[in-house]
């Protein structure tokens, strides 16, 4: 490989700006929107039923002091990516 070609753009990744810090799925936080998508689940009424109910679910990180109800949160897509494997590597001992 030529010297002065960054070893990603040359494995035909997307650019990477400079001084970017690597993509980390353990310090990426996702919004709800991204939430559902990954997991399927049917809509926020679910996603908190879950947490109720599901003690391996990952917990949101607040994104403010605010205790409202409504105060912003999201999830740690690492977390989040390791509940869909277990419950994919779970599947087949349901019974």
């Amino acid at each position: 490989m030529a010297a002065n070609v960054h070893p990603l753009r040359a494995a035909g990744a997307s650019k990477v700006a400079a001084g970017a810090l690597p993509f980390d799925p353990a310090t990426t936080l996702i919004r709800m929107p991204e939430l559902l998508a990954l997991t399927g689940l049917g809509g926020r009424a679910t996603v908190y039923r879950v947490l109720k109910d599901d003690p391996t679910f990952p917990r949101p990180v607040p994104l403010s002091a605010s205790t409202a109800r409504s105060a912003p949160v999201a999830w740690v897509l690492g977390e989040v990516q390791e509940w869909i494997r277990t419950r994919i590597a779970a599947r087949g001992s349901a019974a």
